[in-house]
């Protein structure tokens, strides 16, 4: 398959998130493979639901690339698309142990940890970060050096995203900010809180497009466009869930509400007020829109997907 033909977002979204949930549990390990208990608890939070905004933007990448290569989108990018959502979900249920954020609530189910206790949620999420990258290294299975080559950069670009300068980094910044590292306590500007979501949500999510534009064999041109692209989506998206964490229904979120405001954690719906951080998230969204006309990738579902990201309500 090249492209991904579908007519509209709401049919691109709805198609690709169904070749994404088959997969998902397709590459996950099984009983006798692994524990059925660490099976059951991998498959509970990463089967769980959820909008699969990170394997999405893999997968439209690829196809932006695609239209221009007729390269094999979801032959090539739905292993990395399924990968990304291992380490998001990782991710989520390490955010939600009681060390954390201490939430109970997470796409609308009780927490893996209040399920399952502390230690085997600590070891499902150790064991989906682990299994994403055996995933990249192993899938698509092809004796193509240019395949090999791809698959070893996208891989490259994922582990740092979800590395000490990436997601993890930038937790350990957010754990500072809200006073939870004693005799360590950070103080947050600006600069310094874009900086930190830059790291802790935007950093995977540019690497999911960037991670999809590999696999489709971009040209350098073509990636430092994605690349940008994806650092204003990032940010947008970290800016729309300040907004919503104020005046999002939990409901439609399906997971708690208000909890920055209660924990006094830095937001920059608390640094620039509400109306301000909405004018902000348009303002990436303007910026990442210009990208795309600049490299003559407007044929593609991201520049969609990056007002979807602005619009969305859960």
């Amino acid at each position: 398959m090249t492209g991904v033909r579908s007519s509209t977002l709401a049919t691109f979204l709805v198609d690709t998130r169904a070749h994404v949930e088959g997969a998902l549990d397709r590459f996950l390990p099984a009983p006798p493979d692994c524990p059925q208990l660490l099976s059951e608890a991998m498959r509970y939070s990463l089967l769980g639901g959820g909008k699969r905004l990170r394997p999405l933007l893999v997968v439209a990448a690829a196809d932006a690339i695609a239209r221009r290569t007729g390269t094999r989108v979801l032959e090539l990018a739905l292993p990395t698309a399924c990968a990304v959502e291992f380490i998001h979900t990782y991710s989520l249920i390490h955010d939600d142990l009681p060390a954390m954020d201490n939430d109970c609530l997470r796409r609308g189910r009780p927490t893996l940890h209040t399920v399952y206790g502390d230690g085997i949620a600590i070891l499902a999420g150790d064991a989906l970060q682990g299994e994403a990258f055996a995933l990249m290294a192993r899938e698509p299975n092809s004796d193509d050096p240019a395949v090999t080559a791809r698959k070893v950069a996208a891989i490259r670009v994922v582990a740092s995203a979800a590395a000490a300068t990436g997601m993890v980094g930038g937790q350990v910044v957010d754990l500072q900010a809200a006073g939870q590292v004693p005799g360590h306590a950070l103080a947050l500007t600006p600069p310094s809180l874009r900086a930190m979501h830059l790291q802790k949500t935007g950093a995977l999510i540019r690497a999911s497009a960037l991670g999809g534009a590999l696999m489709a064999g971009a040209e350098p041109s073509q990636l430092d466009a994605i690349d940008r692209w994806g650092t204003e989506v990032g940010l947008a998206f970290q800016i729309v869930d300040d907004i919503l964490d104020v005046e999002g229904d939990a409901a439609a979120l399906g997971k708690t509400t208000g909890k920055d405001a209660a924990g006094d954690k830095p937001t920059y719906t608390s640094l620039f007020g509400l109306e301000q951080a909405k004018a902000m998230a348009a303002a990436c969204a303007t910026r990442a829109h210009a990208i795309l006309v600049e490299h003559n990738l407007t044929d593609s579902w991201l520049d969609a997907i990056a007002d979807w990201v602005i619009a969305r309500r859960n």
